[in-house]
């Protein structure tokens, strides 16, 4: 068998953890299968970065971000070799170079086009385990690019379906995948299994369990996923793309408080305005979600809309830059929201579900700013100071408590 495992910062914060880890694949190498493995930064290292880069430039580029954050990484899996060298077992650690793992050249949010396996597979049939920067990959112009934070799990899924292997264990510092944030929701259940469709839903919704596009990967791929603690040996969750289990009405609920909401004030009523607003954004590759219009008077209406916090000073210099163009009186940003979305492929066939959400945001006290639904989803934006609160009276009136 081959097998790809991430681990994620937390498993590998120290020597006790790295160790713990190294034990871990080796017992899986031990019994004769292939491992590869795909590892985060050490514990908050990221952070400290982001906090030195910050102490010299307030505003440091993208590009040079990069750079510096695949330092993190690098780390870890050199490390990780050591550790698996001192216990008699040989191993190597590659990084984005040396693998070649294509990416576009968007810093910070890079998308993987193409994978070199060559280099992996001779390093296997050496019978040797290998170890992967995760988060990073290279661009046509042979710049370092990221992947976005949680993008090591993107890496781990993109090598399993390069490397056709037999399965992806994502390994965090939870049981698994739950109802809701488990640190948030002190009742929240474990799920055995999940489908692609509403963990890519979760987890663009802010469950923070998987990153979004290594699911939307797994999908397009068919790569069976299991999450699971690294910590312990318990069972984790099976995402894939059919469950057996019965039907829960809901899945979980998902926290997203990265979130900002910008409003364009007094735009033209007329056809192609839409467009126009959100090509221009599209432009600078900032992905929007939630959007809202009003109904038009005197002949001009508002559009608001949601965007990543990390994106929102590039969202706001180019709407301002574009103020000829787009045409539009004022513009606005809210920056204490929080989204709160329930995902499951019951709500299909079960109406009022949406109702029931509501109720209980109103039985809380908590006000709905927008809502934005599709088949599996139903998300609002509120004040961030209700999040927790509204998140836990939501999870209680679907009964999803453990």
């Amino acid at each position: 068998m081959l097998i790809v495992k991430k681990f994620g910062g937390t498993s590998v914060a120290n020597k006790e953890r790295i160790f713990n880890v190294a034990r871990r694949c080796i017992e899986d190498y031990k019994k004769g299968n292939d491992v590869v493995i795909v590892l985060s930064a050490m514990g908050k290292y990221t952070d400290e970065l982001i906090t030195m880069a910050k102490d010299i430039n307030d505003k440091p580029p993208k590009r040079e971000m990069d750079m510096l954050f695949t330092i993190g990484e690098q780390m870890s899996v050199a490390l990780m070799s050591m550790a698996m060298d001192s216990l008699g077992v040989p191993a190597v650690s590659l990084n984005a170079f040396q693998v070649a793992m294509h990416t576009t050249s968007a810093h910070g949010s890079a998308r993987l086009k193409k994978i070199d396996a060559a280099r992996i597979r001779r390093e296997l049939d050496n019978r040797r385990i290998v170890v992967v920067t995760g988060f990073q990959g290279i661009d046509k112009y042979n710049d370092y690019t990221t992947l976005g934070r949680g993008g090591s799990d993107t890496t781990a899924v993109a090598l399993a379906a390069a490397l056709h292997a037999d399965a992806c264990e994502i390994y965090t510092d939870v049981d698994g995948v739950y109802t809701a944030d488990p640190r948030k929701v002190p009742n929240a259940r474990k799920l055995k299994e999940i489908t692609y469709d509403e963990m890519l839903d979760l987890a663009t919704l802010g469950a923070g369990v998987l990153h979004n596009r290594s699911v939307e990967m797994a999908k397009k791929y068919g790569v069976p996923l299991v999450v699971r603690s690294s910590l312990n040996n318990s069972e984790g969750t099976v995402v894939k793309e059919e469950v057996t289990v019965e039907r829960m009405l809901i899945s979980g609920v998902a926290l997203d408080t990265d979130a900002v909401r910008i409003a364009v004030i007094g735009l033209k009523d007329s056809p192609g305005v839409a467009f126009k607003l959100f090509d221009t954004l599209a432009k600078k590759n900032i992905n929007v979600d939630m959007i809202l219009q009003s109904i038009g008077r005197a002949g001009t209406k508002d559009i608001s809309f949601t965007v990543d916090k990390n994106d929102l000073d590039d969202a706001m210099g180019v709407l301002e830059a574009n103020q000829a163009r787009i045409v539009y009186s004022e513009l606005h940003a809210e920056k204490n929201i929080a989204k709160l979305s329930i995902v499951g492929a019951g709500m299909m066939s079960n109406p009022g579900v949406a109702a029931k959400m509501f109720e209980s945001l109103y039985n809380e006290g908590v006000n709905i700013n927008m809502i934005a639904t599709s088949e599996i989803r139903v998300t609002v934006l509120i004040n961030e100071k209700d999040g927790v609160r509204a998140m836990n009276a939501v999870h209680d009136a679907f009964n999803l408590a453990d």
